[in-house]
This record gives C-alpha cells, sequence and structure tokens, in this order.
C-alpha cells in the first residue's frame, strides 16, 4: 500500500461527523425546493418573464456578497453559533413562502410574484450571511487527506436529498398543479429545514484560538487577491459560474415552453440531474484525493462542452426531445456538476492558506457566488431580447435558447482554458485520469462481473 493509502486508513472523519451528512441531506430537500425548479415554475405559473426567472435564480449567489462584511464576526461568535442562527432564519422565510400561494383570494399574480420575491430576497440575505462560517468549519474539522471523501461522501447525500425534493414535488404538483398544492411542498420544504437544524446542532465545533476572536486587524483583501494560485482559481471561477450560471432554469424553461411536458413530469426529469450527481460518489469518491482536483475539473468541463452541443442541437431543431435523451443529459449534467463543484471545492481547500482562512473563503465565495448570480439575469435578458428571433441555417433554426446554448458553449470552452493554469502540485494529468476512467474503470466492472458469475 502506498504511504498515501496508508496514511488514509490512519485517518477518520471525527466522532460525531455523521450528523453533518444527514444535515446535509435533509438541507438539501429543504433547499431544492424552494430556490430550484419547483419555485421556477411557480414563478412561471404567477407569469414570471426569462429576466425575473434570471433573478430567482440568481438571487442566492448574489447575496453571497454578504459574506465578506460578516466573516469579521464568525471568528467572534463561533463557526456552529453563526452557522445556526442564519439556517434558523431562513427556515422561518420558507414557512412564510408556503402561505403566498394561498393568497391568491385576496392579491393578484402579480402581487403574490413581488411578496415572493421580497420572501426570497430575506430567505436568501439570511443564508448568504450565515454560510460564511461553512467551509472554514468543515474545512477544519476534516483532515486534508480525506477532504476529497468527504466531499464525495456529502455530494452524495445531497444529491440524494435533492432528488427526493424533485419525486416529492413531481408527485405532489402532477399534471395541472393547484395554488394548494405548490403550498404544500414549500411547507414540506420548511419542515425539512427545520428538522435539518436538530442535525447541524450535533456536528462537533472547532475552538477559535482567543487571539482570532479578539483580533482588530484590517484585512488584507488586495494582498489575497494578489496570491498566485488563489487568483488562478478565481478567475476559473468566474468562468464557471457564467457558463454554468443559467444552465438548470433555463433548460427548466426550455422544457416547458417548448416542449409538451408538464410540471410533473418535468420534475420527474430533473430528478435524474441528482441521481447523476449521486453517481459521482461511485466514480470520483475514492479517486479524487488520489488524483487531485485540477484533472477533474478539466474531465468535467469537456463532459459540460459535450452536454451543451447536444442541447444547442435540441434547441435549434436538429434533434428531437425524446425522453430517452432528456434522462441521458440530466444524468450526466449531474455527474459533471457533481464531479466539478466537489473538486472545486476541495481544491480551495488546497490552496487557500490556514491564517485569514475565513476571508479566504468569504472572498472565494462571493467572488464564485457573486457571478453565478449575475449569470442567470444576463442570459435571462439574452434570452428575452431573442425571444421574437428565428433564423434558419438549413435545418438548424437559431432562436433564443439555441443562441443560449450555443453562447454558454463558448464560455465552457474559456472556462477550460482557465483550468489549464490552475496550480496544484500534486495533482495527476488530465490524460492519466480520462484513461483510467475510459479504460481502467469498464475492466475492473466487467473483472468484478465474471468473478461474481
Amino acid at each position: 500500500m502506498s504511504d498515501s493509502g496508508a496514511s488514509m486508513e490512519r485517518e477518520s472523519f471525527p466522532p460525531g461527523m455523521h450528523n453533518a451528512f444527514v444535515f446535509s441531506n435533509l438541507n438539501a430537500i429543504s433547499f431544492h425546493i424552494v430556490m430550484a425548479s419547483p419555485m421556477i415554475l411557480y414563478a412561471k405559473a404567477l407569469g414570471a418573464s426569462a429576466t425575473v426567472l434570471g433573478i430567482i435564480a440568481g438571487m442566492m449567489p448574489l447575496l453571497i456578497i454578504f459574506q465578506i462584511p460578516a466573516a469579521s464576526y464568525v471568528a467572534r461568535v463561533g463557526y456552529k453559533k453563526f452557522v445556526y442562527a442564519g439556517w434558523g432564519t431562513r427556515v422561518m422565510f420558507i414557512f412564510l413562502m408556503g402561505l403566498v400561494p394561498l393568497l391568491g383570494f385576496f392579491i393578484n399574480a402579480q402581487a403574490q410574484l413581488g411578496l415572493l420575491l421580497f420572501l426570497l430576497f430575506a430567505f436568501n440575505l439570511s443564508r448568504g450571511i450565515s454560510s460564511c462560517a461553512w467551509l472554514p468549519w468543515i474545512t477544519a474539522l476534516v483532515p486534508e487527506i480525506l477532504r476529497g471523501k468527504y466531499l464525495a461522501r456529502d455530494a452524495a447525500y445531497v444529491n440524494v436529498g435533492a432528488c427526493a425534493a424533485f419525486l416529492i414535488s413531481g408527485f405532489v404538483l402532477g399534471e395541472d398543479p393547484q395554488a394548494w398544492q405548490f403550498a404544500f411542498i414549500f411547507i414540506v420544504s420548511a419542515v425539512a429545514g427545520s428538522w435539518s437544524l436538530t442535525f447541524l446542532k450535533r456536528i462537533p465545533d472547532v475552538e477559535i484560538s482567543p487571539e482570532a476572536r479578539t483580533s482588530t486587524q484590517p484585512v488584507p483583501w488586495l494582498a489575497m487577491l494578489g496570491y498566485g494560485p488563489f487568483r488562478r482559481l478565481l478567475e476559473m471561477n468566474v468562468a464557471w459560474s457564467i457558463a454554468y450560471g443559467g444552465i438548470a432554469a433555463f433548460t427548466v424553461a426550455f422544457l416547458r415552453s417548448e416542449t409538451s411536458l408538464a410540471e410533473g413530469s418535468i420534475l420527474y426529469i430533473s430528478s435524474v440531474f441528482y441521481i447523476g450527481g449521486l453517481s459521482s460518489l461511485w466514480l470520483m469518491g475514492h479517486r479524487l484525493d488520489r488524483v487531485g482536483s485540477k484533472p477533474t475539473l478539466a474531465v468535467g468541463c469537456l463532459v459540460w462542452l459535450a452536454l451543451i452541443a447536444v442541447w444547442t442541437l435540441i434547441a435549434g431543431g436538429l434533434l428531437e426531445p425524446g425522453l430517452s435523451l432528456v434522462l441521458a443529459l440530466q444524468f450526466v449534467m449531474g455527474l459533471a456538476a457533481a464531479m466539478v463543484n466537489m473538486s472545486n471545492t476541495r481544491l480551495a481547500m488546497v490552496v487557500i492558506p490556514k491564517m485569514g482562512r475565513n476571508h479566504f473563503f468569504a472572498l472565494y465565495s462571493v467572488v464564485a457566488n457573486v457571478t453565478l448570480g449575475l449569470a442567470p439575469v444576463g442570459w435571462g435578458i439574452l434570452i428575452d431580447a431573442f425571444s421574437g428571433v428565428t433564423e434558419s441555417w438549413g435545418e438548424f433554426v437559431w432562436n433564443r435558447f439555441s443562441v443560449f446554448y450555443a453562447c454558454a458553449g463558448l464560455v465552457f470552452l474559456a472556462t477550460l482554458m482557465t483550468i489549464r493554469r490552475l496550480q496544484e502540485a500534486t495533482a495527476t494529468t488530465t490524460e492519466k485520469l480520462i484513461r483510467e476512467l475510459v479504460m481502467d474503470s469498464p475492466q475492473r466492472i466487467i473483472s468484478y462481473v465474471r468473478n461474481r458469475l
């Protein structure tokens, strides 16, 4: 056994760390109802335009900007107390969202949409402030050699929860959902969020030194941006966030407006995305710490380029959006998104130094998420601007969605270029990882099956 393998055998998660995985699972159920496709479908039912849908999709990452001022208070309050207070506050706003669909007897759809936007703003503000303590807390808890394993397992729990959220929502909403059905799934989200707080409270806390609690030193933001490995990671995150920022929301909008699929069917289809994300535990769970983040990011981005090419052909009319094809695309999208997200977070844990960790993570989250928040707003404006455009190139048709997917593909290509500039001393090459995934893994599966027969 190699030294790294022996070290991984000796290291283990801290006692009580399983509570973090259960919290992630329940939090995913709650979050993916109020900030993913179910909420997009409800807003669309109220008459929201593509620009408004972009605002809803972008609101959560945009409000992460409040991590910058909040980071200075994390050490004074403590990791667990800081996160718990914010998560408890946001659950309260979810309960209020559950009342909005029932107000249709008293106010019109536009007023309901305005109230919903206000509550979503308050929800995401409380989340944005409190989340600045999460990554520093987890980084301090999990041994460095096990962080890839932790992130892969956490992603599995998140994807199981997200898949459950979509299946529940699809079952409740059905083919022609009424207001009470949307209210019911929002209350389910609130209950799951309340339950998650029980497990959040059981996660081990990390002692913060008295010096860190009382420090009044000014934060050297510009010097942090000048740190080479960190700056290159931020550049990659900006490109990735622009490319990925509108894919989920506007794929749902495309399926709803350009196909005959009903809300319930779209949610069932969307759940396959998270089954794909769950498969990342099998594919990368035992590999990520060994091969490194950089090649995993590159492979994930290459897969996204292929996916976007297929969506462009579908939107342009060259491919029929048959159920089998859409399900396959959703599965691979979930797998590729999980690969990028877990390797991105792991690389941040690697390149961010211990000194100033809270502020480094806050800056990392703000840059990535503000871009992720602005991207769907920009993509929504682009889609609205091309809403009346239909230009044929032979059998291919340029329309608002084919333009969107083609432009997103160009940004994914730019993202791949930024990945090449990342610094990770212990990472293997992209070529070796591709060879392992394409050649070695199938052979191991075949060998395993033969030995079982």
